[in-house]
């Protein structure tokens, strides 16, 4: 079973198995969607933050069209702060992730386009949830507490706090709140809340700084959570 990417596994977690519709707002999702390529940039060593700019620090392509893309687009401009680059790169990223999974057979393309095509309606529902069963057990070590989340465990974590996704993980409400206060204590704790200096967090620096600036921005972009 070959690894997906973290916008994947965002995508995997946010569409529901069985309706196979999205899980929560749709803006929240297509920002997380655009962190989660930068920060899988930054967790391949080729982003970095420099005077609270994304920064290319390795331009070699990484051998995923979709972020080969992202990265040769950053090369190519001018430095821009992370929430620039969330609104450049939102718009018709999603679209391209989901069709990537189709393609792998992670998820199934259902059709619903109707009225001779002026209402498009797709569905994504699973075709293989191996990965899926895979990232919520990876989850779930890190919400109890049992093991010490790694950096791209932490990462999601962190992308699903700030997104408010926690309805994807198919909780109660008082499960809910709970994973929520888990998901921040993991974001702190990687030093990507701000709760610990750079020095005492669990992830490398490098990587904690990007994710930083860029939950700092879904969040400012989403505004106050109700």
């Amino acid at each position: 079973m070959a690894p997906i990417t973290l916008p994947e596994e965002l995508l995997v977690l946010a569409y529901d198995d069985e309706s196979g519709r999205a899980v929560g707002s749709r803006i929240a999702l297509d920002l997380g969607m655009a962190a989660a390529i930068l920060v899988e940039l930054a967790l391949v060593g080729r982003l970095t933050m420099s005077a609270d700019m994304l920064v290319v620090k390795d331009n070699a392509p990484v051998g995923d069209p979709i972020l080969d893309a992202v990265l040769a687009k950053i090369d190519s401009d001018t430095p821009h702060a992370a929430a620039s680059w969330l609104q450049r790169l939102r718009h018709g990223l999603r679209d391209k992730v989901l069709a990537d999974l189709v393609e792998r057979g992670v998820i199934r393309d259902v059709d619903e386009t109707a009225m001779g095509g002026v209402i498009h309606l797709h569905r994504y529902p699973s075709a293989d949830r191996s990965h899926e069963a895979g990232i919520r057990a990876r989850l779930a070590d890190a919400l109890t507490g049992q093991t010490v989340p790694d950096e791209r465990t932490a990462a999601l974590a962190t992308l699903l706090a700030a997104t408010r996704m926690e309805p994807a993980l198919h909780l109660d409400s008082e499960a809910m709140e709970q994973a929520h206060k888990r998901l921040e204590e993991i974001a702190a704790g990687a030093g990507y809340g701000g709760g610990v200096s750079m020095e005492e967090s669990t992830i490398r620096p490098s990587i904690s700084l990007v994710i930083a600036a860029l939950g700092r921005a879904i969040s400012q972009a989403l505004g106050a959570r109700a």
